[in-house]
C-alpha cells in the first residue's frame, strides 16, 4: 500500500496563482452596488489587498518556503479580511433579495452582484484551506507540516505524479470550486473535522447565494 504523502519535501510553491485570486478578490468588488459595499469607494479594498501582498512577498522572497509567525499572522489577515467583506456583502444580498430592493429589479445588476459574491467567497475558501492544510505553504514546502487535512487524487495514485508531489494553491482552489458548485466533496475529501465544518460553511453560502440569485432573476426575466 502507498503512502498518501511523500516522504520528499517539495519546492515552495510561488506567489503569483495566490496573489492573483487576491487581485481578482478585489477587482470583483467593482461589481458590487454601493448597498453591498458598506458605502465604502469602489478601489477601497483592493490597495489594502496590494499592500499587505507587497509586504507579504518582501517578507518571503521568490518561493514561498519561510516559516515565520508574523508571515503566518499576515497571511491570515489578509484571507480574514476578503471573507469578512465578502461575507458582509452576502448578507447584505440576502437582506436585500428578501425584504425586494429597488436594485434588485435589475436583473443585470443582480446577477453580477450575486457572481461577484459567489467567486469571491471560493476565492476566500480556497485562500483558507491554502493556509491551513498541513500547517500552510511554507510547512509543506519544509516538510514540517502536520498530517493532511485534504486527500487528493495524486496522495492515492502514486504511479501518476512525481514522487515530490504537494497540493499548490490550484489544487485548492479547484477544491473550493467544486465544493461551491456540487455542494458536496467531489474528488478531493476532508480528513478532519474542522475542515469538513469550513467546507460546509462554504456549501452553504453558495447555495444560499446561487438560489436566491437565481430564483429573483428568473422572476424578473419572465
Amino acid at each position: 500500500m502507498t503512502s498518501p504523502v511523500s516522504d520528499r519535501a517539495p519546492a515552495g510553491e510561488h506567489w503569483w496563482p495566490m496573489a492573483v485570486a487576491v487581485l481578482c478578490a478585489g477587482l470583483l468588488r467593482l461589481a458590487l452596488p454601493p448597498a453591498l459595499r458598506n458605502h465604502d469607494a469602489r478601489w477601497a479594498l483592493l490597495p489594502v489587498l496590494v499592500v499587505l501582498l507587497g509586504i507579504l512577498v518582501l517578507g518571503d522572497p521568490g518561493r514561498i518556503d519561510r516559516q515565520t509567525p508574523w508571515l503566518r499572522v499576515l497571511r491570515d489577515v489578509l484571507i480574514g479580511l476578503i471573507t469578512l467583506v465578502n461575507a458582509t456583502a452576502a448578507v447584505r444580498l440576502t437582506a436585500a433579495i428578501i425584504q425586494g430592493a429597488s436594485w434588485t429589479n435589475d436583473a443585470k445588476v443582480l446577477l453580477g452582484a450575486g457572481g461577484a459574491v459567489w467567486l469571491t467567497n471560493v476565492i476566500a475558501f480556497a485562500l483558507w484551506y491554502w493556509d491551513l492544510d498541513r500547517g500552510g505553504p511554507a510547512a509543506r514546502a519544509l516538510g514540517t507540516g502536520r498530517s493532511p487535512t485534504f486527500i487528493f487524487p495524486e496522495m492515492t495514485l502514486t504511479e501518476f505524479v512525481p514522487a515530490d508531489w504537494s497540493p499548490r494553491f490550484s489544487d485548492y482552489f479547484h477544491l473550493a470550486f467544486t465544493t461551491a458548485t456540487a455542494f458536496s466533496p467531489t474528488d478531493t475529501m476532508a480528513v478532519r473535522r474542522w475542515a469538513k465544518w469550513v467546507m460546509m460553511a462554504e456549501e452553504s453560502i453558495s447555495l444560499v447565494v446561487a438560489l436566491l440569485v437565481v430564483s429573483r432573476a428568473v422572476n424578473i426575466l419572465k
